[in-house]
C-alpha cells in the first residue's frame, strides 16, 4: 500500500495528488503536464513536497509536519524511468546486479540469474544495451528494479518507446509478474488504451490533482465530470436538464429527451456522457419501441482498422452538439449492414449508457 497526500508548488504549477495505491496495478492517467511523473518522483524521493505525507506499507517515508524525508535509496522502491537508463558500458547481467552490489557474490548471482530467467532474457546476460532490442531493454530495466525485492514498483511510461506488438506482450508479462510477486504498482501513462488494458485501478489526473480514482470499469464507464469524461475519450458530452417521468428519469438534451437507468438524480442542470461504442446502429425501416431511439444522418466517418467511427447529425436536434454525435461500430456489422451504402439511420442508446453527471 502506498498512501499519497502531498502538495508542492513548482513555479506556476501546483501539485496536489491524493490517493491510496493497493495491490495490483494503479495507473496514473492524464495528458502531458498533468503532474503524473512529478507524483512518481515525490513517492520515489526525487522531489520533496512542501506539505503532506507519503507512506509505504504504513511506514512514513515523507512527513512534512514531522520533518521526515527518507532518502530515495532507503525507501525500498523499484523505479523504471521512461528511458530505462541502462549503463551502456555494462552487460545486461551487470546492469541488473548493479542494484544489489552490496550482496555476497553467490547470492547476487543467484538473484540476478533468477530474474533474468523469469523475464526471459537469460540468453542476453553477456550483451551490452546497444546490442539488445527495446523490449529486451525494458525487461532488463524491470529486472534491475525488482532485484532489490522492493515493497512497491514505480513505472514511468514503461512501454512508450516500444512497438505496439512488443508493448502488448510486455503488458501481459507485467500483469503476470505483478500477480506472482503481489506488488503494489504505480504506473504513469498518457495512453488510454494502455490504461484500459493494464490497470486494475485508474487515477485520472489533471492540473496536478486526481480528479477521479477507482476500479478501472467504474472510472471508464462512470466519469464524475465532463472534464474526466473528455480526458477518457468520451466525445459525446451534452448539456442537459433532468425532469422526472413515468418511465424513469428523463434528461432533455440537444439531441432529444433521453431516459437513463440512473436513480437518485435531482431535477436541474446536468451533463450527460454517452460512450460511442455503446450506441447501437439500427435500420430506420424497422419498428422499434425501445427507449432513446433517434433518427440520424451520417455526415462523415473514420476507419481505425479495429473499428469505425461515424459522425452523425441528429434529426430535430438543436445546437452544435446535435451535429457531432459519434458512433463506434465494429468492421463486421459495418459491412453486413451496408453502412457505407446509405446515410440515413436510426440509433438506440440504452438507458444504462446514458451517464448523468452533475454540473
Amino acid at each position: 500500500m502506498i498512501q499519497i497526500d502531498v502538495t508542492c508548488t513548482l513555479g506556476d504549477f501546483h501539485l496536489a495528488p491524493k490517493l491510496q495505491v493497493g495491490p495490483g496495478i494503479t495507473v496514473l492517467f492524464g495528458q502531458s503536464g498533468a503532474g503524473k511523473t512529478l507524483t512518481l518522483e515525490a513517492v520515489a524521493g526525487l522531489l520533496t513536497p512542501d506539505t503532506g505525507r507519503i507512506a509505504i506499507h504504513d511506514r512514513p517515508v515523507f512527513d512534512a509536519a514531522a520533518g521526515l524525508s527518507v532518502p530515495p535509496y532507503d525507501r525500498r522502491l523499484g523505479y523504471v524511468v521512461q528511458s530505462y537508463a541502462l549503463f551502456p558500458h555494462l552487460t545486461v547481467a551487470q546492469n541488473v546486479a548493479y542494484g544489489v552490489f552490496d550482496l555476497p557474490r553467490v547470492e547476487r548471482e543467484q538473484r540476478v540469474d533468477g530474474l533474468l530467467r523469469t523475464l526471459g532474457i537469460q540468453d542476453l546476460a553477456d550483451r551490452r544495451p546497444a546490442r539488445i532490442s527495446g523490449g529486451q531493454a525494458q525487461r532488463t530495466a524491470l529486472a534491475r528494479a525488482l532485484v532489490r525485492r522492493p515493497q512497491a514498483l514505480l513505472l514511468d511510461e514503461p512501454f512508450a518507446a516500444l512497438d505496439e506488438g512488443v508493448a502488448l506482450t510486455l503488458r501481459r508479462e507485467l500483469r503476470r509478474l505483478v500477480r506472482d510477486l503481489d506488488l503494489p504498482v504505480l504506473m504513469v501513462t498518457h495512453d488510454l488504451t494502455e490504461a484500459s488494458h493494464i490497470g486494475d485501478r485508474i487515477a485520472v489526473m489533471d492540473a496536478g490533482r486526481v480528479l477521479q480514482f477507482g476500479d478501472r470499469p467504474h472510472v471508464l464507464q462512470r466519469p464524475h465530470s465532463a472534464r474526466v469524461a473528455r480526458l477518457l475519450g468520451i466525445a459525446n458530452v451534452l448539456d442537459g436538464k433532468v425532469a422526472g417521468s413515468e418511465s424513469g428519469i428523463s434528461v432533455r438534451t440537444p439531441i432529444g429527451s433521453l431516459t437513463t437507468a440512473q436513480s437518485g438524480i435531482a431535477d436541474g442542470p446536468v451533463q450527460v456522457a454517452i460512450r460511442a461504442d455503446q450506441i447501437i446502429l439500427t435500420r430506420p425501416d424497422r419498428p422499434d419501441d425501445r427507449p432513446n431511439i433517434l433518427d440520424i444522418h451520417i455526415t462523415d466517418e473514420a476507419d481505425f482498422g479495429h473499428s469505425r467511427t461515424l459522425y452523425a447529425r441528429v434529426a430535430n436536434g438543436t445546437g452544435p452538439s446535435a451535429r457531432t454525435l459519434e458512433i463506434q461500430i465494429a468492421p463486421h456489422p459495418y459491412q453486413v449492414m451496408g453502412v457505407a451504402t446509405r446515410r440515413h439511420w436510426r440509433v438506440h442508446i440504452p438507458p444504462d449508457a446514458v451517464h448523468v453527471m452533475k454540473t
